[in-house]
């Protein structure tokens, strides 16, 4: 009797680790053809940010300035073109989402001529890009969820044996009911007009940061375009561990393969522009919105997986971002561009009790509205280096 027992369990749990651990089936692709792999039915929307030079990426680069009217990015006889590059922050991306919609209402922000985004920044670049419309959507979105409406924990053996702690069916469902055909349409205007978006995945098989032109992917159209369009910011928020990776089909060498794709902040604290910026010889106006704090904040950690994994996202990112904003600093600087980054400021004190805290947010996007409706004082250099560069003004100058 006792033998039948065990019999039946030990069937019952190699079911379970069965059916938890083979769920997707690898046909990655190889090591020879990473990077020479194009999207099934969709080629040209995307690069490798590690190559040097993408003849589609600046061919698209060369027609957004054909494209744009003779009087835009005008600024006192010069044309004068705003960038704005947005990094991850999770929930805190409510604070990001309050600046914009602030600094909107304070009546300076510019018409962004490119737009980038990765993780939750994706989502706040592609409301930007968009119009106001969008950006209350966002902005609605990041003060009304809660960790249960965006997160769902899976069973014991799914997070033993499978890909991730939680599923994403919940986030996906929020993301397909902002991104419609509608919001394709305008995205595909915005890029007729000479605008780019432009968002980050990181291909974890090529361990390679990913760049997508989201404004050529809407001007295709059709419920293929809206479906990989989701898709993308999908893969471009999900975290490993704390969500499964997201699989695009690939053509390379004739032959069919998948890539697993994952949160762009997994190859970088900041969208990664320089590949795409090297050699060209526009004046710009570069804005960084790094959703997260510049310096360290304490926070009690309770004691449990998720508690943890969050504040090692949290960590990790912050001090990502910390170094990636140093090194485009350095990038502008020896280009002659406008520096300008923003942050939480030092003296907002974090009080979230969860994962996505409702309230918390609210403050955080009140707070960031706040700053921007009094007129935000943009950092002119990272943490740490805007004292000397105010004492050292006009240095680099050319």
């Amino acid at each position: 009797m006792k033998n039948n027992t065990l019999c039946r369990l030990l069937i019952i749990m190699t079911c379970l680790l069965a059916s938890s651990g083979c769920a997707h089936v690898r046909h990655a692709v190889p090591e020879n053809l990473v990077g020479k792999a194009v999207v099934v039915g969709m080629p040209d929307l995307r690069y490798y940010a590690y190559k040097a030079d993408s003849p589609y990426m600046r061919k698209s680069l060369a027609d957004s300035f054909k494209e744009e009217g003779e009087s835009d990015y005008m600024v006192n006889g010069v044309k004068t073109y705003p960038a704005l590059i947005i990094g991850g922050g999770v929930s805190n991306s409510a604070y990001g989402i309050g600046l914009l919609s602030g600094w909107a209402k304070e009546g300076s922000r510019p018409v962004f001529k490119i737009v980038t985004g990765y993780s939750s920044g994706s989502l706040l670049a592609v409301a930007v890009f968009s119009g106001k419309e969008y950006e209350e959507r966002l902005a609605d979105l990041f003060t009304s969820i809660s960790t249960k409406d965006v997160v769902r924990q899976k069973g014991i053996f799914s997070i033993l044996f499978g890909d991730s702690v939680n599923s994403s069916s919940l986030f996906a469902k929020k993301i397909d009911d902002i991104m419609d055909e509608d919001l394709m349409a305008k995205i595909a205007k915005e890029h007729a007009k000479g605008r780019r978006l432009y968002v980050g995945t990181s291909d974890l098989d090529a361990q390679q940061f990913v760049i997508w032109d989201m404004g050529a992917l809407a001007s295709i159209g059709g419920p293929n375009s809206v479906k990989m369009f989701r898709k993308i910011i999908l893969a471009s928020c999900s975290y490993p561990v704390m969500l499964p990776p997201v699989y695009f089909q690939v053509e390379a060498g004739g032959r069919r393969y998948d890539e697993m794709h994952a949160d762009g902040g997994v190859m970088g604290g900041i969208f990664y522009i320089n590949p795409l910026f090297e050699g060209v010889g526009f004046r710009t106006q570069l804005y960084i919105l790094n959703c997260c704090y510049m310096s360290p904040h304490a926070k009690q950690v309770e004691d449990n997986l998720t508690a943890i994994t969050s504040r090692l996202i949290e960590t990790a990112t912050a001090s990502k971002m910390s170094g990636d904003t140093y090194n485009i600093y350095a990038f502008a600087k020896e280009k002659g561009w406008d520096y300008n980054l923003a942050y939480i400021p030092e003296d907002f004190k974090p009080g979230q009790k969860e994962m996505f805290d409702k309230d918390e947010m609210k403050r955080l996007f009140k707070r960031g509205y706040d700053d921007a409706v009094e007129g935000y004082k943009w950092h002119k250099a990272p943490p740490g280096l805007e004292a000397w560069e105010t004492a050292h003004q006009g240095l680099y100058e050319k």
